[in-house]
């Protein structure tokens, strides 16, 4: 099992940047694919990005695409999602998941809010 824990939310201007990071737990880490959902009021939870167990394949929902980055450091047990340019409609709760390769996210941190004001 792995435990996640997101940190770096907060309140930013549109045009602006945070960084949210997720530490986990244990020692099988890079075994996990990991992932960034976020999940705004009233709407339900959409992926963000993905990363693969070895950090060498991502993915992105469109809406991000070219504006967010994600990355993970095996070694720290962390993965990151940089996002800049920040719009007010990225305004969400942002969970940190991980996965077995080729399985479904069951793995969940606790999220962090981002509020983007315009």
């Amino acid at each position: 099992q792995v435990q996640l824990v997101e940190s770096g939310g907060g309140l930013v201007q549109a045009g602006g940047s945070l960084r949210l990071s997720c530490a986990a737990s244990g020692r099988t880490f890079s075994s996990y694919d990991m992932g960034w959902f976020r999940q705004a009021p009233g709407k339900e939870r959409e992926f963000v990005a993905g990363i693969s167990r070895s950090g060498g394949s991502t993915k992105y929902v469109d809406s991000v695409k070219g504006r967010f980055t994600i990355s993970r450091d095996n070694a720290k047990n962390t993965v990151h999602l940089q996002m800049n340019s920040l719009k007010p409609e990225d305004t969400a709760v942002y969970y940190c998941a991980a996965r077995v390769v080729a399985g479904t996210y069951g793995y969940w941190g606790q999220g962090t809010q981002v509020t983007v004001s315009s």
